[in-house]
């Protein structure tokens, strides 16, 4: 049996804004196994975020095929790939997208009111580490906090997958070591296949695989032997 969370085949998506044709993915094959963290590197424009998109529900291929398990997410309708996003994917972006007239205990409690299985808020809050912070408003928060409220809020509801754009995008080295850290730490306690777009090499170091990515393809993949732990880390 497969061990692959995700498995594309062919997988292309076109934008067309009148005469122009616009190739974001072309043709991309790939296959991401369960708890597995995967490095997603390129310069911007190369696929990275439209692969991530449509990996999480928010976007759909023009051609191809991808399935999450066994389940073919290019045969969806509307509703059922809304039911596979709020089932299965968590979702980390560079900013934050945190509501701040809500404490950071709200904000996690948000997703845990809509998830069928869902981690108590202050589980999930100390599993990244803000378990002392839980009290506290995003204006109260630094940008790594607040990070780490969103990785929170995106692993409360125990998803399968956790995307993440840029995580570290806005923050100083110091501060996303520690955002770093926090999504390691979910991976080694959940198991949760963790795939993390950057434009920052160094983070290459912490993953099972890095996928590199040049003109809506995969260049190039490296395998990890070992991976490193985010404190080893040099930005």
């Amino acid at each position: 049996m497969s061990s692959a969370v995700f498995t594309a085949t062919a997988l292309t998506k076109t934008y067309v804004s009148g005469e122009v044709q616009v190739r974001a993915l072309n043709q991309v094959d790939l296959e991401i196994d369960e708890e597995e963290v995967v490095v997603l590197l390129g310069p911007s424009g190369s696929g990275k975020t439209t692969l991530l998109n449509i990996m999480g529900g928010l976007d759909r291929p023009t051609s191809g095929k991808l399935f999450f398990r066994d389940l073919d997410l290019t045969s969806l309708d509307d509703r059922e790939i809304t039911k596979y996003r709020r089932d299965h994917v968590g979702f980390v972006f560079q900013f934050y997208n945190l509501v701040p007239s809500l404490t950071a205990y709200e904000n996690v409690a948000l997703v845990t009111e809509i998830a069928s299985q869902p981690m108590l808020p202050d589980e999930a809050l100390a599993l990244v580490g803000l378990e002392g912070r839980m009290h506290h408003f995003p204006a109260q928060l630094s940008g790594g906090e607040q990070q780490r409220v969103a990785i929170a809020r995106a692993i409360a509801k125990r998803p399968a997958v956790l995307l993440c754009d840029e995580p570290t995008g806005a923050l100083d080295s110091k501060t996303g070591i520690r955002v770093i850290d926090a999504l390691l730490g979910v991976n080694r306690q959940l198991g949760t296949t963790t795939v993390i777009i950057t434009h920052n090499a160094s983070i290459q170091q912490v993953a099972d695989r890095v996928l590199y990515f040049a003109d809506g393809r995969i260049s190039r993949i490296q395998k990890n032997e070992t991976r490193r732990d985010a404190a080893e880390l040099v930005w």
